[in-house]
């Protein structure tokens, strides 16, 4: 186990890595360590990919996605916070991103994101001795002691915000969409895509404008590949975290794209993020890596609110209802697939429960790294799941929080919603007796409540689920939006 403190102490052998105070890591032989490859889209589609029923049939074939898919594992039922700063957070500290003070996408605020005290996978990663990088999105932090090379990221090429910031620079939208027709971005709100190392504070590179938005995850791509390329080199086991900026509105594909699925702009954006995604694949196996290589691919959350029918900014999440930023399934699940080869059984599919915050205590057991001991900590070990090792996840279920709100809570099948909301813009409506039961399985779409006489026996593992969690927040605290960087929990 490990716990974050001023003073680091690093030993490195060839086996043994202390470090936080002379924690001692799991003895892992560093030859043996597999590299790890995270690829996390932006508000995708748990039905955009070929393997999960689009692809061509949504007007964008993904064939090097679907192939991965059947050289790995699918699962259907993975789950993410509904929005996107929380869901970055939960990812990459295993923590519900309410207890880490990161539950909405702030507004108009500019401290903001984990504080210094967070523990974050790429930490733990580098721990146990692992070179570690950040290529795109972050949304975790704009200011200093918040950026991805503060935590735990040697290298860091991309954005510090979201990529919708990039139409604050376009004059013509704002002047369309702005009420008196002129719009001020202040100096210090413009977007840009930054640069960084760890140990040095992140530079400005270039403003982010609609032409870099079109062509930026092309370079992310590029960066990625260079970076494997030199670890290699290295010697040394890395940790490469792309979150593209796909599909995240404006969804305005390369120019090399544009037009390329005949089906509108985000179907052209499916097609580019299939390409990228093969281009990293031959990379991969051309560095003669592949069979020590786990490569995820997964989204931060599912779909948008569609744009005035368009669809333009919107993906497709199949049986599912709901967009982001709600408790609704099309929000909620979205894709991963995992492939290691000769250790993950290809063409697996499951529908277990698995979440975001399962990741991070998943790959450190199986990097040798450890994780932290001091704080709450939502995330279960799912590696012999994955590994088809066993059938079941171990996941039962998990608490869904909108904001500070426990919006519904999902067990087995089931989910139990104590307010309605089934669209990003639409009211939340609030249940004055007793909450919605759906069945997941015979409603996907959520659309018919159980009648009450057959639902009351869930009870016994909803109730029990989140008092397991209001008793563990009285022994850890959550800390507060907008905790300053000095923040340390409460004695």
């Amino acid at each position: 186990m490990i716990c974050k403190t001023k003073s680091v102490i690093l030993l490195l052998t060839a086996s043994v890595v202390t470090s936080f105070e002379g924690t001692v890591l799991a003895q892992v032989p560093q030859q043996t360590k597999p590299n790890i490859l995270i690829i996390n889209t932006d508000n995708t589609g748990w039905g955009d990919y070929g393997a999960y029923g689009g692809g061509a049939l949504r007007g964008a074939p993904t064939p090097r996605i679907d192939k991965l898919a059947a050289e790995g594992m699918l699962l259907q039922n993975f789950n993410t916070e509904p929005q996107c700063v929380p869901s970055r957070a939960a990812l990459l500290t295993g923590r519900h991103a309410i207890r880490s003070g990161t539950q909405s996408v702030p507004i108009g605020t500019l401290l903001y994101g984990l504080t210094p005290w967070e523990i974050t996978l790429a930490e733990a990663l580098s721990s146990a001795g692992y070179s570690t990088a950040a290529f795109g999105k972050w949304h975790l932090g704009q200011t200093a002691g918040r950026f991805p090379t503060d935590q735990g990221f040697d290298e860091w090429y991309g954005l510090p915000n979201s990529t919708d910031d990039a139409m604050w620079l376009d004059k013509e939208t704002l002047e369309r969409t702005s009420v008196w027709g002129d719009v001020l971005v202040p100096e210090a709100a413009k977007p840009w895509i930054m640069e960084g190392r760890k140990g040095s504070e992140p530079k400005k590179v270039k403003l982010y404008d609609l032409n870099e938005r079109r062509i930026i995850d092309g370079e992310l791509t590029r960066r990625t590949i260079d970076y494997m390329q030199r670890s290699k080199d290295a010697g040394k086991p890395f940790f490469a975290y792309l979150p593209l900026t796909a599909t995240h509105y404006p969804t305005l594909p390369h120019p090399d794209f544009a037009g390329k699925s005949g089906h509108g702009e985000y179907a052209d954006m499916l097609v580019q993020t299939d390409h990228y995604v093969g281009q990293i694949l031959d990379a991969i196996k051309k560095l003669g890596i592949e069979e020590n290589t786990i490569v995820i691919l997964t989204a931060d959350n599912g779909v948008e609110h569609p744009d005035n029918g368009t669809g333009q900014y919107s993906g497709w999440s199949g049986p599912w209802a709901g967009t982001y930023f709600t408790a609704m399934e099309g929000g909620l699940r979205v894709p991963f697939i995992i492939r290691w080869p000769g250790k993950v059984p290809a063409g697996r599919v499951s529908n277990e429960i698995v979440h975001q915050v399962d990741i991070f205590p998943t790959l450190a057991k199986i990097a040798g790294a450890n994780i932290p001991n001091d704080r709450a900590f939502d995330g279960i070990d799912v590696g012999d799941f994955l590994l088809g090792k066993r059938e079941k996840s171990g996941r039962e279920g998990f608490l869904i929080f909108v904001g500070d709100d426990l919006r519904a809570v999902k067990w087995r099948n089931w989910k139990v919603h104590y307010a309605w909301q089934e669209r990003k813009y639409d009211p939340v409506l609030r249940y004055s007796t007793v909450p919605k039961v759906v069945d997941l399985i015979r409603d996907p779409r959520e659309e018919r409540q159980v009648a009450e006489p057959y639902n009351t026996w869930l009870q016994f593992s909803i109730i029990p689920l989140i008092v397991e969690f209001q008793n563990s927040v009285k022994k850890y605290p959550n800390v507060p939006m907008g905790a300053p960087d000095t923040y340390a929990p409460p004695k």
